[in-house]
């Protein structure tokens, strides 16, 4: 938890403390929340009970993401006791805000990550922040990235576009992570026809096609993807889609958020989604972008528990 002093520093840095509402938003950023999903996938193992907890966006930084604060959020994950654990990209802050807050080294971060516990292990994909991290490489158009890096020396494999065999109680499944949607700018006068189908004007290391090739039987698969855009492309073979990266819009008012990150706007902004018999949840994430303000989305652990409950 953030301290008492760096919450009135921050108010009075940002101008924020005249307003109660405003003190609220702020105060909200610090306190996580656990969030329970119950549902069987069509088509989901009769049988396999798998709980997943996934942790996304901590957007790591002094004082309002701190190392200590990393180490408590394992704390609580490592005590709802799931299976395995889900990190789902930006690691990183991306960026701070004047001398409102400090970046903290990949290796600390990563470090505090490795106290995650799980009988069936701690799985990770890249989010954009984790790619755009990084001038060179945004240069080169190619990995790897200090978070990356930092995620494996600590003893977390981090996927992009790969699948592995899982098994609970003898019964398998797969769990896939997709490489991330927006890790490059696209550059002036480059990619032009892409940037005409991409108002965000981003291009990925995405390839669903390849990752979904690597599974090699009909057990249930999870995908992981840090943004929910992908959705739609997702066929039926992929029981859950897991994706992070909209905070869940960070800021809703009466439930309306009036940013998102995603070029199907609100389309998938929070929470459970389903489409035509496929099933989405999206998770509201832990830090923030830019401003340590959080407003009707507080920052939250998602706990899923998949073939205990009814048919989604």
């Amino acid at each position: 938890m953030i301290s008492r002093r760096d919450l009135l520093k921050m108010l009075a840095a940002l101008g924020l403390g005249s307003t109660a509402l405003s003190s609220y938003a702020v105060a909200e950023s610090f306190h996580e929340r656990v969030t329970p999903y119950q549902l069987t996938p069509p088509g989901w193992t009769p049988g396999l009970n798998l709980r997943l907890a996934v942790l996304a966006d901590l957007h790591v930084c002094e004082p309002w993401m701190s190392t200590d604060r990393v180490a408590a959020i394992v704390d609580q994950t490592n005590s709802l006791e799931p299976d395995a654990i889900l990190l789902l990209g930006d690691y990183v802050v991306g960026r701070t805000l004047g001398r409102l807050s400090t970046p903290v080294r990949a290796g600390s971060w990563a470090t505090a990550l490795a106290g995650l516990k799980a009988p069936l292990g701690v799985h990770a994909v890249l989010g954009n922040h984790d790619w755009w991290d990084e001038a060179t490489v945004q240069e080169r158009r190619a990995g790897p990235t200090r978070a990356g890096l930092a995620l494996e020396a600590a003893g977390i494999p981090v996927y992009q576009n790969q699948a592995i065999r899982l098994q609970k109680d003898g019964k398998p499944f797969w769990l896939a992570g997709l490489g991330d949607q927006w890790a490059f700018w696209l550059r002036a006068g480059e990619d032009d026809e892409l940037a005409a189908k991409n108002s965000y004007r981003y291009q990925g290391v995405d390839d669903l096609p390849h990752t979904l090739a690597q599974v090699t039987d009909d057990a249930p698969v999870v995908l992981m993807a840090h943004e929910p855009d992908i959705f739609p492309q997702v066929p039926d073979r992929v029981s859950l889609t897991i994706s992070g990266h909209t905070h869940g819009g960070q800021v809703r008012i009466f439930g309306f958020a009036p940013v998102v990150p995603s070029r199907f706007g609100s389309r998938y902004v929070y929470g459970h989604k389903i489409e035509k018999g496929r099933n989405l949840i999206v998770s509201g994430g832990l830090g923030c972008s830019s401003l340590p303000v959080r407003l009707g989305s507080p920052p939250e652990i998602v706990m899923i528990e998949l073939g205990s409950g009814g048919e989604a």
